[in-house]
């Protein structure tokens, strides 16, 4: 039940915006150490309005004045991840003193984890987010593990590893974000080290070819995908990159797999497609790149969660590849879509209890480190 007004509670709040750039997801969660589980409060979603988003997307690849730019979106996305986070408590039936913190991770718009000055920019200010909801605020997550050495990403497979470790099956989650990542958790009985890293593209390209060719922001139960065929010349372009190959720790976002880089590898190709035969062959990328990741791992059980598991196309191109069943995370009893959502509410917790939310076998970083920021009530 939740606790009453006024009165401080371990009742957290997680916000997550990802790469796909659409909005922004809220939860309000209660931590249940005797399962581990998670008692769902309430869910709620602010999309972003079309014209910021087209700003927001715009800020994510390089471009003319970056600073003033990014300025001004910080604030106003805080606007919205304060807005987002007062109605995910009062749906709650809580008040802000009832909320033990906001874990925000802010919208990322540039991942550079790699070369002599690696770097991270999430905005979304956490200041004005504390100050408008009155509940205090943990946010710039990514930045500490990164001063570490890590990659700075991904960062939930510690939570994955306290939710949804299994004594004695390895088990791997897989998130299908903008950008897919994949957690492969040993059974808890062998003791070894949970395993993490970014794939390659989820949803973005999918996301952003479809807008170019529907007008719609997603390709809506994978219909435009559903009427192609699979390019075998392009999707081969496609998987050339290096980074396909390329060792863990890894991370990737936009700022690499963007807009422009699919349409260098369409002028390579050096004849025209269907568009749905675009969108068919960006699908068996993003399920070749998830697959092929996970298949020297060996997991057990397979869970996906994020916004790919609502494209059946995909959904059903990832089961294809594997030979044993998979399910999203709601067979695990947390709604596929709320995982990411609920691992910065739970790296929140974590922060404020002062222990350490990353993975250095997962990101690299030299140490395990706190994570986040404080910004108080």
């Amino acid at each position: 039940m939740p606790g009453r007004s006024g009165t401080r509670t371990d009742y957290y709040i997680g916000l997550m915006s990802g790469t796909s750039g659409d909005g922004v997801d809220a939860v309000c969660v209660h931590f249940d150490e005797h399962g581990p589980r998670v008692v769902l409060a309430a869910h709620s979603y602010q999309p972003y309005p079309e014209p910021l988003r087209q700003r927001l997307l715009a800020l994510m690849v390089p471009g003319d004045n970056e600073i003033e730019r990014m300025g001004a979106l910080e604030e106003e996305l805080a606007e919205i991840f304060a807005v987002a986070s007062s109605e995910v408590h009062r749906k709650a039936g809580l008040a802000a003193s009832d909320i033990a913190a906001i874990g925000s991770h802010g919208q990322t718009i540039r991942h550079r984890p790699r070369g002599p000055h690696a770097f991270t920019v999430q905005i979304g200010n956490p200041a004005r987010i504390a100050e408008r909801t009155g509940i205090a605020t943990v946010a710039d997550f990514r930045r500490r593990d990164m001063a570490a050495g890590g990659q700075g990403a991904p960062l939930v497979p510690a939570f994955h590893r306290w939710l949804f470790a299994h004594a004695t099956r390895a088990r791997a989650i897989v998130n299908i974000g903008g950008i897919a990542n994949v957690t492969v958790i040993p059974a808890a009985a062998t003791g070894a080290c949970t395993q993490g890293f970014d794939t390659g593209p989820g949803n973005a390209l999918l996301d952003g070819w479809a807008r170019r060719q529907t007008g719609e922001p997603q390709d809506t139960g994978g219909r435009l995908a559903a009427r192609g065929r699979v390019d075998g010349a392009l999707l081969g372009l496609l998987k050339d990159d290096p980074y396909f190959t390329a060792p863990p720790p890894k991370s990737t976002g936009r700022e690499h797999f963007s807009s422009e880089w699919l349409d260098d590898r369409l002028q390579r190709l050096g004849r025209d497609l269907d568009g749905a035969d675009v969108q068919a062959t960006l699908v068996a990328l993003t399920a070749d790149t998830i697959t092929e990741a996970l298949a020297p791992l060996a997991p057990e059980e397979i869970y996906l969660c994020g916004g790919g598991t609502a494209n059946p196309v995909l959904m059903a191109a990832i089961a294809a590849r594997l030979a044993i069943p998979v399910h999203t995370t709601a067979r695990l009893g947390l709604d596929p879509q709320l995982v990411e959502p609920t691992a910065f509410a739970w790296l929140a917790r974590e922060a404020q209890a002062g222990r350490p939310g990353n993975l250095p076998s997962v990101t690299g970083a030299r140490h395990a480190v706190v994570l986040g920021a404080l910004y108080p009530a």
